[in-house]
């Protein structure tokens, strides 16, 4: 399994918090990800499932254009609530946000989504894929893509492979390299690289 954040959007330059926001790839995201798809960054894979959201669909296209795609409601990226689209300049004076940071990330967005739901729900969407696999890739071990968020990847990874959310953070355009096995409704995680 490949698990790949998608690439940058202005907001993600810009060091804002984008969950819900349904941004575009920016220019400078979308080069960064075309010069990786083209200097061999990327597996190939034999079935990619993405995010609804604009960037992981322009990020996909770019990287496996002709491959078969399922896109996966669960796996949108978090809701930061009132912290949506702001930057951390713009919040470090914002008593939620001071809270939320003295809490080392541990509150829940104000009025946005909490990470254990947020875990759950991604992990939900992980489980529907590995159906899906199971049922529509005929291949003995395929080679499988998740072009996702750097929020959905952190909820997967810390599910099937331990580890606290915050150890499984990725930049733009990277992501892991995962040997599973996948048995009797269990996923048996025997290798993990950064990719």
């Amino acid at each position: 399994m490949i698990f790949i954040r998608h690439g940058e959007t202005k907001g993600n330059l810009e060091k804002r918090y984008i969950g819900k926001t349904d941004e575009s790839l920016c220019e400078e995201g979308r080069q960064r990800i075309l010069k990786f798809a083209d200097g061999g960054k990327y597996p190939l894979t034999d079935f990619v499932f993405l995010s609804p959201m604009k960037r992981c669909r322009e990020t996909c296209q770019i990287i496996y254009p002709s491959c078969k795609m399922c896109v996966i409601e669960e796996f949108r990226e978090i809701d930061f609530g009132l912290f949506e689209n702001r930057s951390y300049k713009e919040l470090e004076d914002d008593i939620n946000y001071i809270k939320w940071i003295k809490s080392n990330g541990e509150l829940p967005f104000p009025d946005g989504e909490p990470r254990e739901s947020f875990i759950d729900r991604c992990y939900t969407g992980f489980l529907k894929a590995c159906d899906e696999i199971n049922r529509s890739v005929r291949k003995k071990n395929p080679v499988v893509a998740f072009v996702i968020h750097g929020g959905t990847i952190m909820a997967i990874m810390s599910k099937i492979c331990g580890k606290s959310y915050f150890d499984w953070q990725v930049k733009n355009g990277c992501g892991y390299v995962v040997e599973a096995v996948l048995k009797d409704g269990t996923i048996e995680v025997d290798k993990v690289e950064k990719l």
